[in-house]
Formats: structure tokens, sequence, C-alpha cells
């Protein structure tokens, strides 16, 4: 295995003006960096990542820990698309990513610190964790900088990106309201998510300004899986047959909502106009097309990989990001 000793026996330097070279440093002279890079090119040299991380203390390995990741969820691809993001940014930047799962479990098991420091990352952007998730504490009480995708908890070395939630979800129901809905229903997550509490807010809110009353019996938590809402879809339009369009906080209850309509024999959207969030893939194969607010699933990943790196590399302060949503018209509202 090549070492920089070896390039430095063939470029005639020094083994320090070797290892400068290659790590960037500006008091090497142009020409003697590019000989340099040319041998280690011709050498097949490859840097030994681990001994180099151990020098400089720093491994340019990003962690994401993403919670609640199970086949249940195999068909919301809003992971994946976050997933992709951090991905693409982290490689645009020369940074390695470690993925890892977490369970309640695992969490009595080990500190959050003992976690990232056995996968010796040197940030760490966290998805999908509830309210009363005991890492979230953890989190902002540690120094190692973070990112969380839709956690709004900010700290020194914490910041977050996240869509408007409150607008998004309020921008859902005035479009129902717009077109002629006053009986609407709210199929939400479940208590321990962050979106949940904001787009119940964007929901009350549209209803408020728009003059109709907050009804508590129309509000079901579907805890973002399909059979569950379809479930609680089911008892919500049986117990209450006057309501005319139910708001979907992710499009995965949504679909589930849309079989039980169908089950009932509700005509969508003749007797029942369902509008969902997320603009998942699937929402425009469904039957009929999903009408959605849609957030840019891939830019939250990017965004929140390339904030954490410039905290790395230019120990500024964490960031705090949000994105806009989009109205998507399908044919599921009328």
């Amino acid at each position: 295995m090549t070492t920089i000793k070896d390039i430095a026996k063939v470029a005639g330097v020094s083994v320090t003006t070797v290892s400068r070279a290659l790590n960037g440093y500006s008091d090497v002279n142009e020409k003697t960096r590019r000989k340099i890079s040319e041998i280690a090119k011709e050498l097949n040299y490859s840097p030994n990542t681990l001994a180099r991380g151990l020098v400089m203390k720093k491994t340019k390995t990003i962690g994401m820990l993403v919670s609640g990741m199970n086949r249940a969820n195999s068909k919301d691809n809003f992971t994946f698309e976050v997933l992709s993001g951090v991905n693409e940014c982290i490689s645009e930047r020369d940074y390695d990513l470690v993925l890892f799962s977490t369970t309640t479990t695992k969490q009595r098991e080990k500190t959050y610190s003992q976690l990232c420091r056995e996968r010796r990352v040197d940030g760490v952007i966290l998805q999908g964790m509830k309210i009363d998730d005991p890492y979230l504490k953890e989190v902002v009480e540690s120094d190692i900088p973070c990112m969380l995708i839709d956690i709004p908890i900010s700290s020194e070395s914490v910041g977050y990106v996240t869509t408007d939630s409150v607008l998004g979800a309020k921008r859902a129901v005035d479009y129902l309201i717009q077109s002629g809905h006053k009986k609407i229903a709210f199929m939400n997550g479940h208590d321990q998510a962050y979106v949940s509490q904001q787009r119940l807010k964007g929901y009350r809110d549209a209803l408020r300004e728009a003059g109709i009353d907050f009804r508590e019996e129309y509000v079901r938590n579907g805890d973002f899986l399909e059979d569950k809402a379809e479930e609680e879809a089911a008892k919500l339009l049986d117990e209450h047959p006057d309501i005319t369009a139910i708001f979907c906080a992710s499009d995965l209850m949504a679909l589930g909502v849309m079989k039980s309509a169908k089950s009932s024999g509700l005509a969508i959207p003749g007797q029942l106009s369902i509008i969902g969030y997320d603009n998942i893939l699937l929402a425009g194969y469904a039957s009929p097309p999903l009408t959605t607010i849609a957030q840019d699933k891939f830019d939250l990943g990017y965004k929140a990989a390339n904030a954490l790196i410039d905290m790395l590399e230019e120990e500024g302060p964490a960031k705090i990001i949000t994105l806009e949503t989009e109205l998507i018209v399908r044919e599921s509202v009328q």
C-alpha cells in the first residue's frame, strides 16, 4: 500500500511537504503541489482517512440518524428523498455519510454522545424524532454540531431546516373553503410530532379566518400511517356523515382516507373531497390523482447537509432554514 513516504521519495521532497500538499495547505507552491498530486495518482495513493482523522480530529463523516424508518412507511418516499438530498450534498462537498437508525431500546443502551463517538462522525442530521424522544434533550445539550429536520429546536450548535407547515396547512384548508366546503375534517398525524402541532394550527387558523367554527370531533389522528388513517376515517365518516372534505397531514394518510371513502361507497370528489400533504410519488398515481401540498423533500436534506458542513468548516452559528410549500391541484377536490 502506497504511503506518503513513497510519494516523498519519488518527488524528492519531505514527508511534511507531501502531507501539507495533499491536505491543501497554502504554504506549498502550486508547481510542487501539482507534481505531488500527479505522483500520488501514478502510485495509486489512497489516503488513510482513519489516521488523518486522528491527526486532524476530523473524519469528514456526517451521521444521519433516522427514527421510525420501517416497512410500514415503505410506500412513503419522504425519507428516501430527504436522504438523497443529504447524500448529494455531502458527495459534492467531499464528505462521507453514515446512516444509523434508532429505537427506544437502543436509546436506553447508549447515549446520543456515545453513538456519535462510536461512529466517529463530525456532525449529525436527525430526522423523524418525536417531541418526547430522549435524544432530543441530549442533542441540545451536546456540543456536537447538528441539523434537525422538521424539529424547530436550536442552540449554538444545533440548527434546523423545515417547511412552513402552518402556512402549508392553511393553504390546503383555504383551497377547500374556496371550493365551497364548510364541513372540513382533519386527519392529523400524532401528538408527538412538531409538524402535527403546526398543521393543526394552520387548519384552525384557516377555519377561524373564514368564520367557520372549529369542531374537535372533526379531528382524528392517523399516526402518519395508511392503515390507521383508513380505520379512523371509517369511524369519522360514520359518526359525521355531513363532512364534505378531509384535509390530511400526509399523503400516505390521504391514501388511507381514500380507501375508507370508497369502501363506504362515497364518490371522490363528488361526495367527499380529499387533500393531502407532502406530494409523495404515489399522490399523482392515486385514483383520482391527489390534490396536495408539496414540500421539496430533496431540498430539506440537501440544505440540512449543506448548513451542517458550513458549521463544521466555518465554525459559524447554527442556521435556521424555512422552505416554502406549493399547492398542487389534481382531481381529488371539487
